[in-house]
């Protein structure tokens, strides 16, 4: 018994996993140290990423920099604002006494200026102005705009129509829907201007004279330069009830009426002068002379349509020359009649038929 206790304890010990807790010292082995060389973990403490400096307080500069900016900005529009209404002021009184030295009578009960910050708006009331051969306008009201970088292009509108003077006839009473113009090009002869009206009526004052149109639906005025010292000019009434005699009653047959006038100017340069009864001559003497490129009245079935020239103004300020007319079917264009008009004498004739009288340019 003894000997096989003996044989059992001596035995060769087994596999790692058949020996006793006694046969592992290494279990119970301190943990040998290590050298100093060789790094050393610390399982206790956790990882962690390097630690960054703290973020820097934003500058108070740069809160307030744009601030700043537009604040400048914003004084520095005023100022220049400012500035330019004070020019524009001073040359519309620079250009108003001109004219008053040649003998206009200009006129305002009160002026506004206004539009501040991207325009300049000018607001006259009771305006009037009459240039020395008796022709005149007036207005209750006038408002006229133009945007500060365009200072040159204005716009205007008569909210409460206007008062047409006539040196012969008397004043005319003219209402509109709406009734506006614009103005551009200063410099340039002619300068670009542009009148138009909606719904007119037209009303000689008590103890003037007939005007020949009593109402229009639509009433456009377009001047322009041209090349070779040359304008244009494009006059349309449209729907307009008229005052007429002769053939271009007939043609009308008391129906609303069109007219129509497309011409060319030549030597526009020489159109100067203190008034326009002085331009206008000193044009003609210069050799000015007006070409029709067409002039038509249309009413009801009918067209009556003439071209041609050159025109010259009389010494009775209206115009003097032959056109070419053609008289025909609105619709079908097939023509009744053909001649020439004669303007003399300040009439206009067709042959042995007046059809009313010449045009009066002054």
């Amino acid at each position: 018994m003894e000997r096989g206790a003996a044989a059992v304890y001596k035995r060769e010990p087994g596999p790692p996993h058949e020996r006793s807790i006694s046969e592992h010292p290494a279990v119970f082995r301190r943990p040998v140290a290590h050298s100093s060389s060789v790094a050393t973990f610390n399982t206790h403490r956790p990882m962690t990423l390097p630690e960054r400096e703290p973020a820097r307080k934003p500058r108070r500069r740069g809160l307030f920099l744009p601030w700043l900016l537009m604040i400048l900005v914003i004084v520095g529009w005023s100022i220049g604002w400012f500035w330019l209404r004070g020019e524009a002021v001073g040359r519309m009184d620079a250009g108003v006494a001109q004219l008053r030295k040649a003998g206009y009578d200009i006129a305002w009960r009160e002026r506004r200026v206004g539009g501040f910050p991207f325009r300049l708006d000018v607001t006259l009331q009771d305006a009037r102005i009459a240039e020395p051969s008796g022709w005149a306008v007036s207005a209750d009201e006038v408002k006229a705009e133009a945007w500060i970088y365009r200072l040159d292009h204005w716009v205007a509108v008569l909210p409460r129509g206007l008062t047409l003077g006539r040196p012969e006839g008397g004043p005319v009473v003219v209402q509109a829907k709406a009734l506006r113009a614009s103005l551009a090009g200063l410099d340039q002869r002619p300068p670009r201007l542009s009148v138009e009206g909606v719904d007119l009526t037209f009303t000689a004052s008590p103890g003037a004279k007939p005007y020949p149109i009593e109402t229009a639906e639509g009433l456009q005025l377009h001047l322009r330069p041209g090349p070779n010292d040359q304008g244009g000019v494009l006059f349309k009434l449209d729907r307009a009830k008229l005052r007429l005699t002769g053939l271009p009653e007939r043609v009308a047959q008391g129906k609303p009426v069109t007219v129509t006038w497309d011409l060319v100017l030549a030597r526009m340069a020489a159109f100067d002068g203190p008034s326009w009864r002085e331009a206008a001559r000193n044009w003609d003497q210069a050799g000015g002379v007006v070409t029709v490129r067409e002039a038509s009245i249309r009413g009801g079935d009918a067209l009556l349509t003439a071209e041609g020239g050159p025109l010259r103004v009389g010494d009775d300020g209206r115009l003097q020359g032959e056109l070419k007319a053609k008289l025909k079917d609105a619709d079908s264009g097939v023509q009744a009649l053909g001649g020439t008009v004669v303007l003399r004498d300040g009439k206009a004739t067709l042959g042995p038929l007046e059809i009313g009288p010449s045009p009066r340019v002054f």
